[in-house]
């Protein structure tokens, strides 16, 4: 039985706040990576106001799905594969594995290329060099040093990526369209609004970011010295909702951005007849009632920097995965000499996304395809997530809540008939 850990839970400080957020903001940050951002550029272009609505849609689906992560991490000491390796067939573990992969690959190659394709924006030299750069430098970083040294650095470029809330104001969008955008859903019987919108969920609720969610909740317990699977078992109530609030904090931010960089895209480029993006160039014109000539500049720092926290997050939820599921010593808080086969997975993902990036995609579609193969890939994960979670035999008297399950079988429900739709619509 696990010894609770001594905490009071108190009405907090906004300091106070901030201090006790940990995993579930990193993952929150993580999710509006370079492939979010361009999904959410895409989206408010081609379709204005009118997709306003998954924001607040998707909210409480995306929640229930990280929350129900974080749970499985902390009441039963281990991450989602090792708990998937313990009650489920290998070839149900080694499928989940797959799937993970096969998006993660996609989504870090993307993600490399439009960190490369800003750089170039602002630099004058070809993206095809810095590429590399990028993917080294993570690497790095992952290796040699430590992820959470990243989050560190990094992190605060995230809050560039406000600059879109400033901009949705000064670009003077008709509000009244925009509150019936936000609370009216609207939708479109085409193959490209399908589209958009199963990119949406992908981005938002990412398979990574199930893997990536519940082995950081372990590694928080490792931190504190809780080494044995045996004295991780179990979480207090004050634990439970002290994750809660991180969770929710995470995600409420996650898509407070994508709220406003819809909403600004929509009033900046729709609005004005710029309906395509092609290019980082087109995307960062967002920005220009804001920053002006600075527009590029501020784009690429915002996704530079969302880059740099989303790749290592990519990167790393794959090694999580294989290193539980094939029961090797694997966490980021190790060193490179003791967790080889951890950190050769890391670098590996990180080859096979550079490749893909030399196979000469366009940066702005492989970013929001990648978005869009998530949302096809994630609704067996989530079926396990939720199957896992609700199984009293693993989570005792902490399963699922009905709610709770309702809201992950709803999110199956919909991010499967929306991918039907898509394929069905498209031509």
């Amino acid at each position: 039985m696990k010894l609770p850990r001594r905490f009071r839970f108190r009405q907090p400080s906004v300091g106070r706040f901030f201090s006790q957020l940990g995993p579930g903001l990193i993952t929150g940050a993580a999710d509006d990576d370079p492939s979010g951002i361009s999904t959410y550029s895409v989206t408010g272009a081609a379709f204005g106001y009118a997709p306003l609505w998954t924001a607040l849609f998707s909210f409480p689906l995306m929640a229930a799905v990280q929350l129900m992560c974080a749970r499985l991490g902390m009441v039963t000491g281990e991450g989602l594969a090792g708990v998937i390796r313990r009650h489920y067939p290998r070839w149900v573990l080694w499928s989940a594995c797959s799937l993970l992969l096969v998006a993660n690959t996609v989504n870090i190659g993307a993600d490399l290329g439009g960190m490369a394709k800003v750089t170039e924006m602002i630099t004058g030299v070809r993206s095809m060099y810095w590429t590399p750069v990028y993917a080294i430098m993570i690497g790095s970083f992952l290796i040699w040093s430590s992820y959470y040294r990243i989050v560190r650095i990094f992190k605060w470029l995230t809050l560039v990526l406000f600059s879109y809330v400033l901009t949705a104001f000064l670009a003077k969008p008709d509000w009244s369209a925009v509150l019936r955008a936000t609370f009216i859903p609207h939708v479109e019987w085409t193959g490209a609004y399908w589209a958009t919108l199963v990119g949406i969920l992908g981005t938002t609720i990412s398979p990574y970011l199930f893997f990536w969610g519940a082995s950081q909740e372990v590694e928080e317990e490792l931190k504190q010295g809780e080494l044995t699977l045996e004295s991780r078992r179990g979480a207090t109530n004050a634990e439970l909702r002290k994750s809660k609030v991180d969770v929710l904090t995470g995600m409420f931010f996650s898509n407070l951005i994508m709220y406003f960089i819809i909403l600004t895209t929509a009033a900046t480029l729709h609005a004005h007849g710029k309906t395509t993006i092609e290019t980082a160039r087109d995307a960062a014109e967002a920005l220009r009632p804001l920053a002006g000539d600075g527009a590029y500049w501020l784009f690429s720092v915002g996704l530079i920097g969302a880059g740099m926290l989303g790749v290592p997050v990519l990167a790393g939820s794959s090694a999580y995965a294989i290193a539980e599921g094939a029961v090797w010593r694997g966490s980021l808080g190790d060193k490179a000499g003791i967790a080889r086969e951890f950190y050769g997975i890391i670098a590996a993902g990180l080859g096979l996304g550079l490749l893909l990036d030399f196979a000469g995609f366009n940066a702005v579609s492989m970013l929001f395809w990648s978005a869009v193969l998530n949302g096809v890939l994630a609704p067996p994960l989530v079926v396990i997530v939720v199957l896992l979670t609700s199984n009293a035999k693993i989570m005792g008297k902490r399963a699922n809540s009905r709610l709770l399950a309702g809201l992950g079988w709803s999110t199956v429900v919909v991010m499967t008939a929306a991918s039907i739709a898509m394929f069905v619509t498209w031509r």
